[in-house]
């Protein structure tokens, strides 16, 4: 398996298909594995060199459990770390969810390596949302009382994505929404936004207020909507948001 080394994190990537680079980064306890499974790989990479990443915390990658090691300025640097890699000066960018966030850590820090951004199910603001102030207590309980309380609850999910949920490290996880937690909000980032965005929501998602908000303050951006599609099930669907 590929990886990356990021001041002594190991970051792992995938690289499949042609064309111009497109970075995929997926959401919070997830893994690069749900592009395969949910069918972004195949749709894409025909038209794209695809390079996907497990975030620290996730996957294949690294899983430090001091919460300080998730800083949004870590996860950026960890993406930048992968780019340099492969010598790949400006990559298109698209996230969902905790991706998503990162993406608009990205435009913040990093605004020149992105030619354009996708942002699903994210928004750049700092709240608690009520299907999220309780993830921390589910995390802290064990994998399954997380997958059973924040996953299902968003719609069914298949049993392989359900293996791969309990193979994380909850210790890792509870660091990584310890500092979740605690970031600043990015609420003065999408004005700054001048490459090309495309965002993107379920309208029975959470952060859809939160999305139609940002989109306001973003010069350059198309927002389109699902409706009816909580969080999880937007992301599940790519013959819909392949075809945006």
């Amino acid at each position: 398996m590929p990886y990356t080394n990021n001041q002594g994190i190991r970051i792992h990537y995938q690289v499949e298909g042609v064309g111009i680079p497109l970075i995929l980064l997926h959401g919070f306890t997830d893994s690069l594995e749900t592009w395969y499974e949910m069918g972004y790989v195949e749709a894409l990479k025909n038209d794209y060199r695809l390079i996907w990443v497990d975030a620290r915390g996730h996957g294949a990658s690294d899983k430090p459990h001091d919460p300080d090691a998730y800083e949004m300025q870590h996860n950026v640097s960890d993406i930048l770390a992968v780019l340099d890699t492969l010598h790949v000066p400006t990559v298109h960018f698209f996230g969902y969810s905790m991706g998503g966030q990162i993406g608009f850590a990205m435009a913040k820090y990093a605004a020149a390596r992105c030619a354009s951004m996708i942002l699903g199910g994210a928004d750049p603001y700092q709240r608690q949302l009520p299907e999220r102030d309780q993830w921390l207590a589910m995390l802290q309980q064990g994998m399954v009382a997380f997958i059973d309380g924040a996953w299902v609850p968003q719609g069914p999910i298949s049993p392989a994505l359900r293996a791969r949920l309990l193979a994380n490290d909850v210790e890792a996880m509870i660091a990584s929404r310890l500092k979740n937690r605690e970031r600043p909000s990015f609420a003065e980032v999408p004005p700054m936004m001048t490459m090309p965005c495309l965002l993107f929501a379920g309208e029975a998602d959470g952060r859809y207020d939160g999305m139609k908000a940002c989109i306001a303050h973003m010069p350059n951006v198309t927002f389109i909507s699902f409706p009816g599609l909580t969080h999880s099930e937007t992301f599940f669907h790519s013959d819909l948001v392949c075809r945006m």
